[in-house]
């Protein structure tokens, strides 16, 4: 069973997200925000996290970078879903493996949460864009 931590601080979304990934089979740990996320992460590195951009205490940009620079974490890939990212501002998820615009369908984000697992976090390329 695949571990996801998700960063979310829309609890109608972070509802919607744990449901689909829940039924897809995989262990859900959800979370509020960058910060929740990070201690759910220390606790248990999971196989990958989906976050959110803009939140409280700690935002996804935050989060994906303390990730990035911690020894443990640093190969955790991170699909970043926001729909407040503006074209071509590649500073918001230099570190993410993928990002996905909000609002997506469910099918789109099960194609990019499997096409996340099976190719991970490539070093030194940017992140994928998912449908």
């Amino acid at each position: 069973m695949v571990a996801i931590v998700v960063a979310e601080d829309d609890h109608d979304i972070l509802m919607v997200v744990q449901r689909l990934l829940t039924r897809a089979g995989h262990d859900v740990v959800p979370t509020a925000d960058g910060a929740e996320a990070w201690e759910a992460i220390q606790r248990q590195p999971p196989d990958l996290v989906v976050s959110d951009i803009s939140m409280p205490r700690m935002s996804g940009t935050e989060l994906c970078r303390l990730i990035r620079t911690t020894e443990v974490t640093r190969d955790i890939p991170v699909l970043i879903i926001s729909g407040h990212l503006i074209p071509g501002d590649t500073a918001a998820v230099e570190h993410a493996t993928a990002v996905l615009r909000k609002p997506f369908l469910a099918r789109e984000f099960a194609s990019c949460v499997d096409k996340v697992l099976q190719t991970g976090h490539v070093e030194g390329q940017g992140p994928a864009v998912c449908p």
